[in-house]
């Protein structure tokens, strides 16, 4: 049966009640009723309540009050929900942020944030229109049918970081980010790269180089074969021969102190003579440096959690995870995505 994607009524509430109490497995009832197991087990949480049998307190639910709970978050403290009004973006935006492509497929990996979900909504001409912090409330009162908080990537995950003293030591033979010029922190002009590997499974040999566009936020992601620094140079080797305007692309790399990136100058110097781009390293401990490179990592963890065996991982897959983040909108640039952003720039 096809899964609804529209709110439980109060019949179908007083079905399920009478399912539960008929001891049925909740895949059954699931399966009877056409929703998915997630909802039956949020619904059952809403009308969840204790029944005394015997002396003693069980769990039952009730119909009546899941309806009751359901009303009450439908009206919001006696304010009418606007996302209630339009079943179309309220099922855009689940969809969303579940990862349901569009051939009804589920991808968790290419999940939205609840802020890129509503900037996709407009995108595709949606008129309703909420707030992320009414969004994250509306998701806390689990208005929606099939999402709850633990469906998104961070929520609640802010840690608490207390104040350690630690020596910022940055390479005493090579440009610091010290040195850097302002104006490449200022994001302004395009091509300033930030830069990294990410390490797949102990003892494998297998990484992945990614770059960072400044400015955009574009991501270029080399699957690598080692972590040695002749095969990282090798990428800028290629995409220098492949890139006409490879100079505009790549005018400044900021990278840390990994041994990779340390053989500076035949990193910099270019296949055609001369020096290819400027290279900066952060201090020791200070990732944050490189916070946007940092950043566009989490997310590729997403797709690649730690553990990741990468000699085992296609190309295909890097590329299809490469062009997600790309086409994926960030509020740092007012919600445009990487390629709208590179656009708007290449159009200047």
């Amino acid at each position: 049966m096809t899964k609804k994607q529209h709110y439980m009524t109060r019949p179908e509430r007083d079905q399920l009640e009478a399912l539960l109490r008929a001891k049925l497995p909740v895949a059954q009832i699931a399966r009877q009723l056409g929703f998915c197991r997630q909802t039956i087990y949020n619904e059952m949480a809403r009308g969840r309540y204790l029944h005394t049998v015997d002396y003693r307190d069980v769990e039952r639910y009730s119909a009546d009050k899941g309806q009751a709970v359901h009303d009450y978050n439908q009206t919001a403290k006696g304010r009418p929900l606007k996302i209630g009004k339009d079943r179309a973006f309220a099922d855009f935006l689940e969809k969303k942020m579940l990862g349901i492509q569009g051939d009804g497929k589920t991808d968790r990996r290419k999940r939205y944030s609840p802020g890129a979900a509503l900037a996709a909504a407009r995108r595709e001409g949606f008129t309703t229109s909420v707030c992320v912090s009414t969004l994250y409330s509306y998701i806390d009162k689990r208005v929606f049918l099939c999402l709850s908080n633990k469906d998104l990537w961070e929520k609640g995950r802010r840690r608490k970081r207390g104040y350690r003293p630690v020596r910022r030591v940055a390479h005493p033979q090579l440009p610091s980010i010290s040195d850097r010029p302002e104006s490449i922190g200022e994001r302004e002009e395009y091509g300033h790269q930030e830069m990294d590997l990410v390490v797949g499974k102990a003892g494998s040999k297998g990484a992945l180089l990614t770059l960072t566009e400044r400015k955009t936020l574009r991501e270029r992601i080399f699957l690598l074969q080692n972590k040695k620094a002749a095969t990282v140079r090798a990428v800028f080797d290629r995409l220098e021969t492949e890139l006409p305007d490879f100079g505009l692309h790549f005018r400044s790399i900021t990278t840390d102190n990994g041994p990779e990136f340390l053989q500076y100058e035949q990193l910099r110097r270019s296949i055609r003579g001369g020096e290819r781009f400027a290279v900066y390293y952060c201090h020791s401990y200070a990732a944050w440096e490189k916070g946007r490179n940092e950043n566009q990592n989490r997310m590729i963890r997403r797709w690649f959690p730690k553990g990741t065996d990468f000699s085992k991982v296609p190309e295909e897959e890097i590329r299809a995870c490469q062009d997600w983040m790309n086409s994926y909108p960030r509020r740092s640039l007012g919600w445009l995505s990487p390629e709208e952003m590179l656009s708007s720039v290449s159009s200047t």
